[in-house]
């Protein structure tokens, strides 16, 4: 088969005195994400979404949260090892297509920023990024504005 397709998900805390990185970028708000690396849920469903393509396991397997060299990591620097990791098996990405889902902040003016920066670390288009973002009508974790959460689909294509 010469296509594979992965689906990823990922949820974080969010919490006062740190910063609210998405995609890549950081975003003004009065709360940040919380995690062991810099929380960026958008870059870890996507890196789920690539890994779990090829049924290579999850960013836990690479990056363990118990592991103190991944404390605060960039978690752009880790989509690019995962996108190596996925070329040095022979694939590389038709496209992926993204959800957010958080109340506050307003995502649609930080949205082409996360798109380009996507997209220049994965060495593709920024058209191969579909990102969107919703809100979960103040229901449930991310509704309350207690956290944010991504779902992620990534399509992969043999080389």
């Amino acid at each position: 088969m010469n296509i594979r397709i992965g689906n990823g998900y990922d949820l974080h805390r969010l919490v006062q005195n740190r910063p609210l990185i998405l995609g890549g970028i950081k975003i003004p708000h009065t709360l940040g994400l919380l995690g062991h690396s810099d929380a960026d849920v958008l870059t870890h469903s996507i890196m789920d979404a690539m890994l779990g393509a090829l049924s290579l396991g999850d960013i836990g397997h690479y990056f363990p949260p118990s592991d103190p060299q991944w404390e605060g990591a960039n978690s752009i620097i880790l989509l690019q090892q995962v996108n190596q990791l996925v070329r040095s098996h022979g694939w590389c990405i038709g496209n992926i297509d993204s959800v957010i889902i958080a109340e506050r902040p307003k995502m649609k003016p930080h949205l082409q920023d996360m798109r380009e920066k996507l997209a220049h670390t994965l060495e593709i288009e920024p058209d191969q990024i579909g990102l969107k973002a919703t809100t979960n009508e103040q229901l449930g974790p991310t509704g309350r504005e207690e956290a944010i959460a991504v779902y992620a689909v990534a399509l992969l294509v043999k080389n």
